[in-house]
């Protein structure tokens, strides 16, 4: 559960919120994103209320959140598996420009991750767990968003693994628009985002450094 959550991020910041697994983050991410059921506070994006009070019927206003502006990646390999690599990433392109700049787009995301370009027509079940994380950022950055949740993008990976797709996400100029990103690898985030707040049993404790994560 949530309690008295209460923070912003602006245009052209990377946000990192930081804790351990099972604390909240992946919670608030869904949140956002209207995929639970909550009872009271706000969510404002760019002027507008996109939360609301007592939300009922989880998921009946994410399309109209994405459309708005706000990606999200999932933790772990939330992935189509039967799908192509181009498949997959043209799954992200969910808004009419997006669609129709499809493969400008697609060439933007083989360009941040230049591996996926060979892999365009390999299916995503048969891919590396880096492969895989890779597939699932690229689809995110493939929508019409100024919000990017990118969550836990590191979990199950390989040291080095991990390392690259962080670095990946760090090296995407925002050009207004804002990143948070939910990680429980601090040291993997330091110096690499604006800032970072510690999260811990639902609630957020302030900004790392002045936090204790345990």
């Amino acid at each position: 559960m949530l309690h008295e959550i209460d923070f912003a991020v602006a245009a052209g910041e990377r946000l990192a919120i930081v804790g351990l697994n099972g604390h909240g983050k992946t919670t608030l991410f869904r949140a956002i994103m209207h995929l639970v059921g909550w009872q009271r506070g706000s969510v404002v994006f760019d002027g507008m209320e996109i939360g609301g009070t007592r939300s009922l019927g989880e998921g009946r206003r994410t399309p109209g959140i994405v459309r708005l502006g706000v990606a999200m990646t999932p933790q772990g390999d939330a992935i189509f598996p039967g799908l192509t690599v181009r498949q997959h990433l043209d799954c992200g392109a969910y808004t009419k420009m997006a669609w129709r700049e499809r493969a400008r787009r697609r060439d933007h995301i083989y360009h941040i991750f230049p591996q996926l370009e060979a892999l365009e027509q390999a299916l995503v079940g048969k891919l590396s767990g880096g492969e895989r994380r890779m597939v699932s950022v690229g689809r995110a950055l493939m929508a019409d968003a100024r919000l990017y949740l990118i969550d836990e993008p590191s979990l199950g990976l390989a040291p080095k693994i991990s390392q690259r797709v962080v670095d990946a996400l760090v090296d995407i100029g925002l050009d207004g628009k804002a990143m948070i990103i939910a990680e429980q690898n601090v040291a993997l985030l330091s110096g690499k985002v604006d800032r970072m707040i510690g999260m811990h049993a639902g609630h957020l404790r302030g900004e790392v450094g002045h936090v204790d994560l345990r």
